[in-house]
């Protein structure tokens, strides 16, 4: 379980395990439909299934934000310890952050922020001074959010070969990390 600072009182995190695919999914999907409804052309629903949460699950964490240590599901985050398809092979100095998704009827204002550095923190008690992540290159409203969050643009992959055998450009953003806390 990730402790929540003091401005992140209305959070609890915990690792997900394989009961919570299906709430998983959920979220996934209705962030895409979200994202469909706000003009931004990056997931769609039902892309995303059990097999690549369980997926998930088995070769990094998936995390849940919820409203308290009890309540509803306010967003969730996929953190790899590599990501070979974007960054290439990588001395293990970094946490990858992925699929970071808020609930848009149940999460507080700010609540993707506060799961990002949730992220962080978990990052960097691993011992990693890096976050990063990533996102599609032509998707100047997310690529501003990170950067805005205190990332910074370090690249491009021109072909990143992504779900259902997708290939798509990325743009490639990272965070250097405080010693112990994020």
């Amino acid at each position: 379980m990730i402790e929540p600072t003091t401005d992140e009182r209305t959070l609890a995190f915990r690792l997900a395990d394989h009961s919570d695919i299906p709430e998983l999914i959920r979220l996934r999907d209705a962030a895409a439909r979200w994202q469909q409804g706000s003009g931004i052309d990056q997931w769609r629903p039902g892309e995303l299934g059990a097999d690549h949460f369980a997926a998930r699950l088995r070769d990094g964490e998936v995390w849940l934000a919820t409203l308290g240590p009890d309540g509803p599901s306010a967003g969730a985050w996929e953190l790899w310890w590599e990501d070979v398809a974007a960054w290439g092979p990588q001395p293990p100095v970094a946490g990858y952050v992925h699929r970071l998704m808020t609930d848009r009827e149940t999460a507080p204002p700010g609540a993707g922020r506060t799961m990002l550095a949730a992220a962080e923190r978990r990052i960097a008690a691993a011992g990693r001074t890096l976050c990063r992540l990533d996102c599609l290159s032509n998707n100047a409203r997310l690529r501003r959010y990170y950067q805005d969050a205190g990332y910074t643009v370090v690249g491009e992959t021109p072909a990143k070969h992504g779900d259902a055998g997708k290939r798509y450009a990325v743009t490639l953003l990272e965070k250097r990390l405080a010693p112990g806390g994020g």
